[in-house]
C-alpha cells in the first residue's frame, strides 16, 4: 500500500483548527492534525471563551452572528465539560456619552435580528448588584455566551477522528506538510491555522501578537451573572500601539470569576507585566468594589493573532494552489471559529456561503 494521503491537513489544534476539523470531517473528508502541543492549547487554553456578536463593522458582525448561531446548533451536543451558558453579555455605560453607544447598538443590533434589551441605572443594579451605584446604564444581548474553550477544542478534534501528528510543521509544499521531524504529510489541501505561529510557515502573513492578561479567582457562585464588558472597551480596542487596560469579567460555570482585560503590542515575553496586572485590576476594582474582597488564585498571559483590519484571514492563499488560511482572529477566535470553518469548506466545495466571503479572503 502507498503513503495515505489524506483529504486536508490543517496546521494547528486550537479551537480554530479544530473546529476546521470538525467541519471538514462532516462533510465526508479525511483529516489530519499537525499540533507539536496540546490540543486546544495555546490561545485556546489562555483566553475567555466568550461566543459574542460583535459590531465594530459589518464583517465582524456577519462572521460573530453566523457563528453564533452554529454554536446553538450544535449546544445540545456539546459534552458537559464545554461549560456553555448563554449567560449573555452587559455592556455597561458610565456615563452619558456610553450611553449613547447603548442606543446606537440598541439600534444596530435591533436591525440586524439580534435580541438586545437597554437597561437603565436602576435595572442594571438589579441584574448585577456587584457593580458600583453609579452606572448609567446598559446593553444586555441576551444570546451571548460563554464556553470553556480547550474542553470544545478537543470535543470537534475527537469527533472529527482526524489523525494526530504531534509535530511541529516547518514548510507547507504541493504535496502538503514537512514536518519538525523530516517526515511530510500528504494532503491534497492544507489548512493553516496555526494562530500567532501561523507566519512561521506562511512568511508572507501580517500577523501578529497581541499580548493580554487575565485572573481567575475561587469560586464565588453568583458574583456576576452576565459577561460585563465597560463600554470604554471598545475605544481601547482600536490602538495597535498604545498598552490599554479595560473592565471585563465572566462568570464561569464553576462559580469562579474570569477577569480581565488588557492588550498589548510589541511585548512578546509570556511574563505578567506587574504595571499591568494592577492598572487592570485597578480598572475592574473601579466598576466592581466588591471584587477586591475576592481571591485571585492565578494570574497568566497569553497572545491573539491579530491582524490590521481587525478581521480574520479565511480563504485560499492566491500563491499557492493547495493551501487555505484561517489566521488571524485575534480575541473573537472562539466565536468565529465554527463560522470560519464553514467558510473555509464551502470555499474548497464551491458552494455558496451564508455569508459574504470577500471581507476575509488572504487577496
Amino acid at each position: 500500500m502507498g503513503e495515505k494521503i489524506y483529504d486536508v491537513a490543517i496546521v494547528g489544534a486550537g479551537i480554530v483548527g479544530a473546529a476546521c476539523a470538525f467541519e471538514f470531517a462532516r462533510e465526508g473528508f479525511s483529516v489530519a492534525v499537525i499540533e507539536e502541543r496540546a490540543i486546544g492549547g495555546g490561545a485556546t487554553a489562555e483566553c475567555m471563551g466568550h461566543i459574542v456578536v460583535m459590531d465594530d463593522s459589518e464583517a465582524q458582525f456577519a462572521l460573530t452572528h453566523y457563528s453564533q448561531k452554529l454554536w446553538r446548533e450544535i449546544a445540545d451536543e456539546l459534552p458537559k465539560d464545554n461549560e456553555l451558558d448563554q449567560c449573555g453579555t452587559l455592556w455597561i455605560a458610565a456615563d452619558d456619552e456610553e450611553m449613547q453607544e447603548v442606543f446606537r447598538k440598541e439600534k444596530f443590533y435591533k436591525e440586524r435580528g439580534v435580541e438586545v434589551q437597554v437597561l437603565d441605572s436602576k435595572a442594571v443594579s438589579s441584574a448585577e448588584p456587584n457593580l458600583r451605584d453609579d452606572i448609567v446604564g446598559g446593553l444586555r444581548v441576551l444570546n451571548d455566551s460563554v464556553v470553556y474553550p480547550p474542553c470544545s477544542a478537543r470535543y470537534f478534534i475527537e469527533k472529527s477522528n482526524a489523525t494526530i501528528f504531534q509535530n511541529r510543521a516547518v514548510e507547507i509544499t504541493d504535496e502538503g506538510i514537512k514536518l519538525n521531524n523530516g517526515k511530510k504529510v500528504k494532503s491534497k489541501f492544507v489548512v493553516n491555522a496555526g494562530g500567532c505561529w501561523s507566519p512561521e510557515i506562511t512568511k508572507d502573513l501580517n500577523v501578529q501578537r497581541r499580548k493580554g492578561h487575565l485572573v481567575i479567582t475561587d469560586r464565588y457562585p453568583n458574583f456576576a451573572h452576565h459577561q460585563i464588558i465597560e463600554l470604554g472597551y471598545l475605544k481601547s480596542t482600536h490602538s495597535f500601539e498604545k498598552d490599554s487596560v479595560a473592565f471585563n469579567i465572566q462568570p464561569r460555570k464553576t462559580g469562579q470569576m474570569l477577569v480581565g482585560s488588557s492588550r498589548q503590542y510589541g511585548d512578546t515575553d509570556k511574563k505578567v507585566d506587574n504595571n499591568i496586572l494592577k492598572r487592570m485590576l485597578e480598572r475592574a476594582i473601579l466598576y466592581m468594589p466588591s471584587l477586591k474582597s475576592l481571591n485571585a488564585i492565578r494570574v497568566w498571559t497569553g497572545f491573539r493573532p491579530a491582524t490590521p483590519d481587525k478581521l480574520p484571514v479565511i480563504g485560499k492563499h492566491p500563491s499557492h494552489e493547495n493551501l487555505y488560511l484561517a489566521v488571524g482572529h485575534e480575541g473573537l477566535g472562539i466565536t468565529t471559529s465554527l463560522g470560519t470553518a464553514r467558510l473555509l469548506v464551502d470555499q474548497i466545495l464551491n458552494r455558496k456561503s451564508e455569508i459574504p466571503i470577500e471581507p476575509y479572503l488572504p487577496r
